[in-house]
């Protein structure tokens, strides 16, 4: 029985001596199209942050999250017609609420311990959203 010369590597393979280039590559080789994209830094801007046991509001360059019992609502500043906000009728919670440009509107209840919380959240959701949305 004759052995038989192993299969060829896939492609040419390397290129005969006298065609070889005689120097380092200058550059490191492209990625790979499937490689994951790098990390993109968080957009620079004021936050506004209001949290309880169960629920959040956030408001930042994005837009709006609202985190409702482990559930989580984005909206982006593209899709959002308007943002409205005010006590509670007892005085004890942050209400807010989202106004999609389709019309539906979402809200989220955060609750201010202790209650003199909820003015100084006043003070800085005002400041914030007056940064994104200075017309409303």
């Amino acid at each position: 029985m004759t052995e038989q010369p192993p299969p060829p590597g896939p492609g040419f393979g390397p290129p005969p001596p006298q065609y070889a280039p005689q120097y380092a590559p200058q550059h490191a080789p492209p990625q790979p199209s499937y490689a994951p994209a790098a990390p993109q830094a968080a957009p620079v801007g004021p936050e506004f942050l209001a949290v309880d046991k169960r629920n959040a509001v956030v408001v930042d360059a994005s837009g709006v999250v609202f985190e409702m019992s482990g559930l989580t609502i984005e909206f982006h500043w593209p899709e959002i017609r308007g943002v409205h906000y005010k006590a509670s009728p007892d005085g004890k919670a942050l209400m807010v609420a989202v106004v999609h440009m389709d019309g539906r509107f979402f809200e989220c209840v955060v609750e201010a311990k202790p209650r003199a919380r909820l003015q100084e959240w006043f003070a800085q959701l005002a400041w914030v959203l007056g940064h994104y949305r200075p017309t409303g």
